[in-house]
């Protein structure tokens, strides 16, 4: 199958790179939990590209395939896709569950900077 080129330009992260990757992250990340067989997450994973480039360095953004790397997605909880989290710290500090619009995605994602 070929690759989704949007989704490319996102770091893609693993189980085992997780707690390295996300968890001791110097700045605010944004896991884009999302699996091939769902359309919503390619609407999602276009947006997130493009506010990637957007938010340069002040926010991280990575995906995680559920299919691929189900320990995280359970240690989360993930049960709908696409879900986004957003951690800081170490920590969950925001989630967005299902498609929405880019600027909705923006604005939600900005109120994480100055937290």
């Amino acid at each position: 199958m070929p690759q989704d080129t949007t989704r490319s330009r996102l770091t893609a992260v693993t189980d085992a790179a997780f707690a390295a990757t996300v968890l001791a992250g110097d700045r605010p990340v944004v896991v884009d939990f999302w699996a091939e067989w769902c359309p919503p997450c390619r609407a999602v994973s276009r947006h997130l590209a493009e506010l990637a480039e957007e938010f340069g360095d002040a926010l991280r953004f990575v995906t995680l395939n559920t299919d691929e790397n189900p320990e995280t997605t359970r240690a989360y909880q993930v049960m709908s896709l696409p879900t986004l989290l957003v951690f800081r710290g170490g920590q969950v500090v925001g989630s967005i569950v299902g498609s929405r619009p880019k600027n909705h995605l923006r604005l939600s994602f900005a109120r994480h900077l100055d937290a």
